[in-house]
């Protein structure tokens, strides 16, 4: 019977990798044509792989858990009826094996198979050691073990300057003790630390008066937990949100300004064509299609908005692409992107960002879905909160916190003169990165998003 290769696939532009977090088939199970075989998580987003072929799963490389390198073999796919010279695989033919490998062999056969595959990948950034002779050891392994280590990895390693030997002693938490990329980034959260936690009372006494450094604060204290209290584990979603967060705290200087718009001529024009919305397009009409338009035309106006910053380089980005902060079932949250916002109209945007929150709260996003945002709204008043001090999605600059829309009295400013009114209104908070945002260019973008929801033309028809 032929055999077909199932292979990491490529799961958006910057990923380089993948954790299989659960296997929908087991081996032996029959899988037809688009069956879903195994859930992918990367950093960005979780995903079903399905399968390209019919047969029954045969083999699976590589356990629950395990990080995966793109375009390695992580199962194998026996197929029925059909001739091994036409069975497809990832770059070529799969062979008919002489016999069946044992289970430790098989393992053997993976941690071989990963030292090959990222042999070439490494060699590019990082030089074979010295007393290496050509070809024969592979770079993805320690000069003087058999520690298997990512092209990625490796790749940290050298930026960070970690010799081989700091790199063996830092403690792995994937199979067989080895070492993935969120070992890595946690050790390196602590490598500054650790010096200072060696030295004597006397001498740290000298640096007393010194500014206290980002790699001087404080720890958080112990906690405990008492004998009623539950502990639930974070989910690996939670915890790239938590980590992300605290990044952006660290590298921004945040600013937030607030300001309050009237809702109710958007009020009232969506009441008149949601029901017309539905019934013609078969689609939700909600405010947020009008919150992104709104901040696509602000940020044509005031393109230092639409940036990033790289050290002490600015990076202005070409494309307007706003983010919309959705919240998942779980209680998680996503950013599906809505690319190139200021060429789309109203109904386009309308239709868009109802697929991307219908397959957000699915789990059916793809990676480059959730990439490549350069600005991002959140709506703390679906929950029914007023206002809000959103945190900037790294590595924007800003970020536009919309709250609940409420019925006011407020004072009316007529030709005949002013009178107190019952308005829709709204708070706004821009929370935006002080290093290249002051003041006033913060101000003018608010008060030019509020211009466009004031502003907005009614007598359109969507």
């Amino acid at each position: 019977m032929a055999k077909f290769e199932l292979k990491m696939p490529k799961m958006g532009e910057s990923v380089t990798d993948a954790t299989i977090t659960k296997w929908l088939k087991n081996p032996g199970d029959k899988i037809e044509l688009d069956d879903p075989i195994v859930e992918l998580a990367t950093d960005k987003v979780d995903s079903e792989i399905p399968s390209p072929v019919e047969g029954t799963l045969k083999e699976q490389l590589f356990n629950e858990g395990d990080t995966v390198e793109v375009d390695m073999v992580i199962a194998i796919i026996e197929m029925e009826d059909e001739d091994e010279g036409d069975a497809p695989s990832g770059d070529e033919e799969a062979e008919e094996p002489k016999e069946q490998p044992s289970e430790k062999e098989a393992k053997d056969n993976k941690g071989e198979a990963a030292g090959k595959e990222s042999q070439a990948a490494a060699a590019k950034d990082a030089p074979a050691p010295a007393d290496d002779k050509e070809g024969e050891t592979p770079p993805a392994r320690a000069g003087h073990g058999d520690r298997f280590y990512s092209p990625l990895v490796r790749s940290i390693a050298k930026e960070e300057n970690i010799s081989m030997e700091e790199l063996e002693s830092i403690p792995g938490t994937g199979k067989n003790n080895r070492l993935t990329k969120d070992d890595l980034l946690k050790y390196l959260k602590t490598r500054h630390e650790k010096p200072a936690e060696k030295k004597k009372p006397a001498e740290e006494a000298p640096k007393a008066a010194e500014a206290p450094s980002k790699a001087a604060k404080p720890s958080a204290p112990a906690i405990q937990a008492g004998e009623k209290d539950e502990v639930v584990e974070m989910d690996r979603m939670r915890k790239l949100i938590a980590d992300h967060m605290v990044m952006s705290e660290d590298t921004s200087v945040h600013i937030t300004l607030f300001r309050e718009v009237d809702m109710t001529h958007i009020v009232k024009w969506r009441n008149k064509n949601k029901a017309v919305m539905q019934e013609r397009e078969g689609e939700k009409l909600t405010f947020t299609p009008i919150f992104i338009e709104a901040i696509a035309k602000t940020l044509r106006d005031y393109p230092m908005m639409n940036v990033s910053l790289d050290g002490q380089k600015i990076i202005k980005r070409k494309n307007i692409n706003v983010g919309m902060a959705a919240a998942l079932p779980g209680g998680n949250l996503i950013v599906p992107v809505v690319k190139n916002a200021d060429h789309k109209n109203l109904l386009g945007l309308a239709k868009e960002v109802n697929d991307l929150a219908d397959r957000a709260r699915a789990n059916k996003l793809k990676p480059d879905e959730i990439q490549g945002g350069t600005f991002t709204l959140t709506n703390f008043g679906t929950f029914g909160a007023t206002m809000g001090t959103p945190i900037i999605n790294q590595p924007q600059v800003g970020i536009l916190g919309v709250g609940l829309i409420q019925k006011k009295p407020v004072v009316v400013e007529t030709p005949e003169g002013d009178t107190i009114g019952i308005r829709h209104m709204m708070d706004l908070s821009l929370a935006c990165d002080h290093r290249i945002v002051d003041g006033a260019l913060g101000g003018m973008f608010l008060q030019r998003v509020a211009e466009y929801l004031e502003n907005f033309d009614t007598s359109q028809h969507i």
